[in-house]
């Protein structure tokens, strides 16, 4: 029970917990249970999970996971503890999490309807969700009146909800296609006020710039691109933004060919949380030891403060786990509750927050296959960290492996372009050397684009072929959002977002001119 409390990412974990329910399930306690439906959870095990929890002591948190765990594991019952999760803590914000899945898991309109009537009148953080899934309902129950009506409350009385943000991008976009850029831009200009922590904002704050530029409004669309640095300068629009600014910071047809400077800090990012003896052996480097005194130190796993999943976060990365310490870091920005809201905020005006995002590993290894590939190696860098979170020993579903996710057949090919007889795809300098190799080749298919190339990286170059023949458009960037498969249009948009990110954190030239328009904008030493 101590390991199982502690070393969740040991080897062996889930067979241990595994054995300790087969041989000591009498003996258990509550709060054994707890410890092990925590540690199922964290790894991904949602079926046993959910056994666990409902074992552990009965809280809104353990019993809407006993739900959710058979939800997300297919099994039956789900529904049936969401319902009890609604009966027994009716105000608690695990109920409204219950009544939201059980609206989207209802078969009959109705039914759904009923569930977010319940969250509307009860929920207010949730009623604009809500009312906009309730107006999709009334809209496939043809009562076409009552849809607008809940459409118009939400942007009357909640605008600045993620939902208003939702409609209103909805809207633009569909004035947009129909060439009325001027009312598609009234429709997102007010995203970018009313909703600045949207998701939608900064996508909405481009392109009413690009619109701008239709319309002849040169001088409104600059202005427009320097608020989309300003207020959302981590985002893959703020990189399109200064892109059309004019910055050097290369554009689809350019990244390619640029060879930015790489200037990492000197130094650690200090933790945030543990004792004076943790933040100094991790100092001093001494990473294992740190990490067995953090095991120790770290009580609190299940409801951890910012501090404390943050200096999680960057132990991890300090151990070579870089896969769970990006997401452990990258997790703090979904927190809910205003004081974690409040804490993230200052932890998000820190560079070593962003250092700890976007962690640096590999430098040599990709600096020098770059340079043999002609590749600018912050976008390297970039692709390294969406394929694998620079994890070399992973492989994927269906095979592909290392840092670059390189298929076995796909090595094959490029080993014998190469003459490379031997070869291990885990291996950093291998996986690097072919992976640059074939990014290389997919930049010289598509003219030294990199979008396509990247693209093309991920969906296969037939796939982009068909795009292309297909494309009514000749604009880039309508290109990238009209990129039929979900999975390729996000992966484009995040390799990219990482290539801005690794630029504006460590090239001094961009992070400088970013802090220029970004006053909060932590600039590299």
């Amino acid at each position: 029970m101590v390991i199982a409390r502690y070393d969740l990412t040991s080897e062996g974990y889930t067979a241990l917990l595994d054995r300790i329910v087969e041989k000591f399930a009498p003996q258990l306690q509550p709060k054994d249970w707890e410890a092990i439906a925590f540690g199922y959870w964290e790894n991904q095990i949602y079926d046993k999970g959910a056994i666990a929890y409902s074992r552990a002591p009965q809280t809104p948190l353990t019993a809407y996971r006993s739900a959710r765990g058979l939800h997300l594991s297919g099994k039956p019952g789900g529904e049936q503890r969401y319902r009890q999760v609604v009966q027994t803590y009716p105000t608690s914000p695990e109920a409204g999490l219950a009544l939201t899945r059980l609206a989207a898991l209802a078969e009959q309109p109705p039914v759904a309807s009923a569930y977010l009537d319940v969250l509307i009148q009860n929920f207010p953080d949730r009623a604009p969700q809500a009312l906009l899934d309730k107006s999709k309902l009334m809209d496939k129950m043809q009562s076409t009146k009552t849809a607008a009506q809940l459409r118009q409350t939400v942007l009357v009385q909640y605008p600045s909800s993620e939902a208003a943000a939702e409609m209103r991008w909805v809207y633009a976009q569909e004035r947009a296609k129909a060439g009325d850029f001027q009312l598609a831009k009234q429709w997102a200009e007010p995203i970018l006020t009313n909703n600045p922590d949207s998701e939608i904002a900064a996508q909405a704050g481009f392109w009413v710039g690009k619109w701008h530029e239709k319309l002849g409004k040169s001088d409104q669309a600059q202005a427009i691109y320097k608020r989309v640095l300003t207020e959302h300068p981590e985002s893959y629009y703020a990189w399109r933004s200064a892109s059309m600014l004019g910055w050097n910071v290369g554009d689809f047809n350019t990244v390619r060919s640029l060879n930015p400077q790489i200037n990492k800090p000197g130094e650690r990012p200090s933790l945030t949380a543990g004792s004076p003896t943790l933040k100094e052996l991790y100092q001093l480097g001494q990473d294992r030891d740190a990490w067995a005194h953090w095991q120790v130190e770290f009580q609190n796993r299940v409801t951890p403060t910012i501090a404390e999943q943050f200096t999680d976060g960057v132990m991890r990365l300090g151990v070579g786990d870089n896969l769970d310490g990006i997401f452990m870091v990258s997790n703090l920005r979904d927190r809910d509750r205003p004081e974690d809201k409040a804490a993230y905020g200052q932890l998000k005006q820190q560079y070593a927050y962003w250092q700890a995002l976007y962690p640096f590993p590999y430098v040599q290894e990709i600096e020098n296959w770059s340079q043999q590939r002609q590749l600018n190696p912050m976008l390297v860098t970039a692709l390294i960290r969406q394929e694998s979170r620079f994890e070399s020993k992973i492989k994927s579903s269906v095979g592909a492996a290392g840092l670059m996710q390189v298929m076995p057949e796909t090595a094959t090919f490029i080993a014998k372009n190469i003459k490379l007889k031997e070869y291990k795809l885990d291996n950093p300098q291998d996986n690097i050397n072919l992976g640059t190799w074939y990014l290389g080749h997919t930049h010289a298919e598509y003219n030294n684009n990199s979008m396509l190339a990247v693209a093309s990286y991920n969906a296969g170059p037939g796939a982009v072929g068909g795009w292309l023949a297909q494309t009514k458009t000749q604009d880039q960037d309508e290109f990238v959002e009209t990129i039929p498969y979900d999975e390729t249009r996000g992966y484009v948009k995040s390799v990219f977002g990482n290539y801005w990110n690794y630029l504006r954190l460590y090239n001094p030239e961009i992070s400088q001119k970013i802090a220029q328009v970004a006053p909060d904008h932590p600039t590299v030493n």
